[in-house]
Parts: C-alpha cells; structure tokens; sequence
C-alpha cells in the first residue's frame, strides 16, 4: 500500500518531518519494485536516516 498526504507508517509517526516525507518516498519506491510492505517501511527509514545523517556529517565538513 503506498502512502501518500500525511499517511504514513506508525513507525514513522515520531520521526522528523523532513526523515518521515524521505522515508515514504524511498519506501513507496520499493513497493513500486516489489519490496513486501515491512521490508519496504524499515529499509525507508533506515536510508532516510542514513541520507541526512550524510548530508549533515558534509555540511559540518565544508564550514
């Protein structure tokens, strides 16, 4: 079931706005590959996580 407008996972309730929106976005594209839906929402949060811990880890790097 993709997820879309505010639905989202219950996992996904308690995470920052801009994690959770990355989450769904990477999470809706493996259903779309044909991820099964559990697999979909942790592995979503997971590189959600991963992709702005990344980008905050550069942004200290070049000030």
């Amino acid at each position: 079931m993709p997820w879309y407008n505010g639905d989202y996972p219950p996992s996904y309730k308690n995470q920052p706005v801009k994690i959770r929106e990355k989450a769904v976005e990477i999470a809706n594209a493996l259903l779309e590959e044909g991820a099964e839906e559990g697999v979909a929402i942790a592995t979503g949060l997971k590189r959600a996580r991963e992709t702005f811990k990344k980008n905050s880890a550069q942004k200290e790097k070049s000030e």
